[in-house]
């Protein structure tokens, strides 16, 4: 099953650690015993392939012209389902987008970079959702640039601080292709 390979392909490039009596500081300042860092595991192509087939078969079916999400974490998983989506049959041809942190101080100052269009469906992705705060800015970016955007995808939902719920206030249904329960059922003993 490819839940159960991205499961261990987590493991595998130690992109999961667990500490339950030290913890981990998170960019909210708050300390977790989990640690997910989807940016070691995107740099693995069997791991890049795996989220690629997964993300594309709970994707295939939504009526979306484009995906993307904040820089940095949301370029390469944004870049990967598309690249799939448009070998796989159906063939899906998503283009992809970036959404900047701030908006460039220079050039045509944008915020968000990537062939879209006003009233382009866009699809939000990002790598891991703890608060919901990069992925309410990727919403609220796109949908300022003219976007309709129903749905966002995660890779792993931390189920932590609400961010399902924050992010599920804008009226964006929010995915996932693992959760942390799922993450500790499968680590190694």
């Amino acid at each position: 099953m490819l839940q159960d390979e991205l499961i261990a392909a987590f493991h595998h490039t130690q992109s999961f650690k667990w500490d339950p009596k030290g913890g981990f500081k998170l960019a909210s300042g708050l300390l977790s015993p989990f640690y997910v860092d989807c940016r070691t595991l995107m740099a693995f192509p069997h791991a890049r392939h795996l989220v690629a087939q997964l993300a594309y078969e709970v994707t295939k079916d939504l009526d979306v012209d484009c995906l993307g999400g904040l820089e940095l974490g949301a370029i390469s998983i944004a870049t990967t389902i598309s690249d799939h989506a448009y070998r796989a049959k159906p063939q899906r041809d998503w283009r992809t987008f970036v959404v900047r942190k701030q908006a460039k101080a220079h050039g045509l100052g944008k915020l968000l970079e990537g062939v879209v269009m006003a009233g382009d469906r866009a699809l939000i992705v990002d790598d891991v959702l703890t608060s919901g705060g990069s992925v309410v800015k990727a919403i609220t970016a796109a949908r300022e640039a003219g976007l309709d955007v129903k749905d966002a995808l995660v890779i792993v939902d931390r189920k932590e601080q609400d961010g399902r719920a924050r992010v599920e206030q804008t009226g964006v249904r929010v995915m996932s292709l693992l959760t942390i329960d799922d993450l500790m059922k499968g680590r190694p003993l």
